[in-house]
């Protein structure tokens, strides 16, 4: 899997899946609009002094830098996916599909669970007891 689960991996999850997205509406408009344009300035010595010269071209860092932020939060997104899929027990795997994928709350996870009111007992014996096991801090 190569990305190391974490409970803060777990809990950025939905930041991620946001902001994927964002990211790529972003590049989009880099590469389609006038907001990938960036300015250098060189030093033109044609007349044997320095004249300061704007050159204006795709700012291909600034590109590259949001692709690479892109291919990070996909990365982490889908080793958090993978990792959720591959739980063996089906209510372990429902309590964390439904709290970290879907976004729900304690509350719903425990009513949907058959815990309804206890929603400390899925957090507490459910979640934390297969962190637990799995050694994640």
């Amino acid at each position: 899997m190569g990305i190391k689960i974490t409970r803060k991996l777990l809990n950025n999850y939905k930041k991620y899946k946001r902001g994927i997205p964002l990211l790529e509406a972003e590049l989009r408009g880099l590469r389609t609009t006038d907001a990938g344009l960036g300015n250098s300035v060189i030093n033109d010595y044609s007349t044997g002094y320095a004249r300061p010269q704007s050159v204006v071209g795709f700012d291909r860092e600034r590109y590259q830098y949001k692709c690479d932020i892109l291919e990070h939060y996909r990365a982490k997104a889908g080793a958090v996916e993978e990792w959720i899929e591959a739980i063996p027990d089906a209510q372990t795997r429902c309590v964390f599909r439904m709290r970290y994928m879907e976004g729900a709350s304690w509350a719903k996870v425990a009513r949907v669970t058959g815990y309804a009111g206890k929603e400390d007992y899925v957090r507490l014996h459910i979640r934390d007891d297969y962190l637990k096991k799995c050694n994640i801090k």
